[in-house]
């Protein structure tokens, strides 16, 4: 554990040993800069206070509320994601931008999560969701030539930054390091059959709770069996998530029962997640009210539905957008240990 975690990051000993971690990730915030920009991206800055901030069921946020002259007062959220400010302005005609700034999430604290941090996150109106793999590709090398290091450490596990990434289906991946048949718990019309995959779940040693549905042991059985073993050797790319795993994705072509979204991760370590956007407005409601449930059934609480972007996305062309953790490919690419490490003033716990 570095000094960092036990001691005031303002203390000059303690600067000391940080600052090269901070001055690399300068570097990187530069190269990266430079590198969308002469790719023909644009750099917008998307509002921090927004009207939800999100509707995944297991994402919590910050509130606040805006206070009118006479006091009355109307709820808000620090964004967990620029992702539906991005959107809106797809919609408004950019067709190619990124986002570089803090987000906020709540409940998130330990070596790799932090209550503040900072999202990369970019959209290429037109084009298909594999060119996202390549960006990762491209940023990944670009993070690790900046820093001057040839492979990422981290926790025990190496990872080439400048090979080419594995591309694995989600399926794959729990045949592969679970022995699980996961679609042979997914309907055709993406509906999830949860005792099959609880039934799977125990065979391959994992516990599985009686209230535990479906999205909990796929869950438990990805962070316990197989997100360990990614991005070893080489960076993976997971790609082909279950279309209820995919709240903002569109399904697959070829296949619905899985859909346009990828996670990207190096030395087990998640980097970014992908998505070919999904741009149909009742189709997205259906699913936010979905994961609303799921949350107000765990959390006792539900967060409120944008609707000026779901009538945004009635206008935003087809899309495919990335969000990477920015601190965290600076972690790595810097050798660093913990998150504080290589955020100039993180937030006191």
């Amino acid at each position: 554990m570095s000094s960092s975690s036990t001691s005031a990051w303002w203390r000059a000993a303690v600067h000391h040993d940080r600052r090269p971690f901070l001055l690399a990730r300068n570097r990187i915030t530069k190269a990266f800069r430079a590198w969308f920009e002469a790719e023909g991206f644009e750099e917008v800055e998307a509002a921090a206070l927004q009207v939800s901030p999100g509707n995944e069921a297991h994402l919590h946020a910050f509130a606040t509320q805006a206070l009118t002259i006479s006091g009355e007062a109307s709820p808000l959220y620090l964004h967990t994601s620029p992702e539906f400010a991005c959107k809106k302005l797809l919609a408004a005609g950019e067709a190619k931008i990124f986002s570089l700034g803090k987000v906020w999430r709540n409940r998130e604290r330990g070596p790799l999560h932090h209550p503040e941090f900072t999202m990369l996150e970019w959209y290429r109106a037109g084009a298909p969701y594999q060119a996202l793999m390549d960006d990762c590709a491209t940023l990944l090398a670009l993070a690790a030539e900046t820093a001057g290091t040839k492979r990422f450490d981290f926790r025990g596990l190496a990872c080439d930054p400048f090979a080419p990434p594995e591309r694995l289906s989600v399926a794959g991946a729990f045949d592969r390091h679970a022995g699980i048949d996961l679609l042979a718990s997914v309907a055709a019309d993406g509906s999830t059959d949860r005792e099959a995959l609880a039934a799977a779940a125990r065979a391959a040693g994992i516990r599985v709770a009686e209230d535990d549905g479906w999205a909990d042991v796929f869950s438990r059985v990805l962070v316990e069996k197989i997100e360990p073993r990614l991005g070893e050797g080489r960076a993976t790319v997971l790609c082909e998530y279950p279309i209820s795993e995919a709240a903002l994705a569109r399904p697959k072509a070829a296949d619905p029962r899985v859909a346009e979204r990828f996670e990207l991760y190096a030395c087990g370590v998640e980097l970014a997640n992908a998505f070919g956007e999904l741009t149909d407005p009742a189709e997205q409601r259906r699913r936010f009210l979905i994961e609303m449930n799921e949350k107000a059934r765990i959390y006792g609480e539900r967060y409120p539905i944008d609707e000026d972007f779901l009538a945004a996305l009635e206008h935003m062309p087809e899309a495919s957008g990335s969000a990477l953790g920015f601190d965290r490919l600076v972690l790595l690419a810097t050798g660093a240990r913990r998150i504080e490490d290589v955020i100039w003033t993180p937030v006191a716990e």
